[in-house]
């Protein structure tokens, strides 16, 4: 069974949830929050050496949107942050919704997003060495 690792956004209002699964040496993320979770956006991507100095690594990512969601920026912000700094392929889905969110409060979610990726990364990295 693949060794499951969570986090959270833990004390926000706008809880963000996060889980990263290893798939062999690749990873699968989801993310969750608000009121009504659902599968909104997948981002699908892939490392490899940066065009513009083949010594550093880099990811491409490809994003796949269900109609009226707007989960496409974390998904792939997230798939290709991960892919890139653990050198594997990577698969994140993400859906959180709250209703009536002002624009202050979106961008809470981006960032309450952001962290939780990156307490994955750390967490990963860790079970890695």
């Amino acid at each position: 069974m693949p060794e499951r690792i969570h986090a959270s956004s833990k004390g926000s209002q706008l809880l963000i949830e996060a889980e990263a699964v290893r798939i062999g040496s690749d990873v699968l993320i989801y993310l969750w929050g608000g009121e009504r979770p659902h599968i909104g956006s997948v981002a699908a991507a892939q490392a490899g050496p940066s065009l513009k100095d083949p010594a550093q690594s880099c990811a491409t990512a490809s994003v796949l949107t269900f109609p009226g969601h707007k989960e496409d920026v974390i998904v792939k912000e997230a798939a290709e942050s991960l892919a890139a700094a653990l050198d594997v392929n990577v698969v994140v889905t993400a859906g959180m919704h709250w209703d009536d969110l002002s624009a202050e409060q979106i961008a809470v979610v981006v960032t309450n997003c952001r962290a939780v990726v990156h307490e994955l990364l750390v967490k990963l990295q860790r079970v890695e060495s």
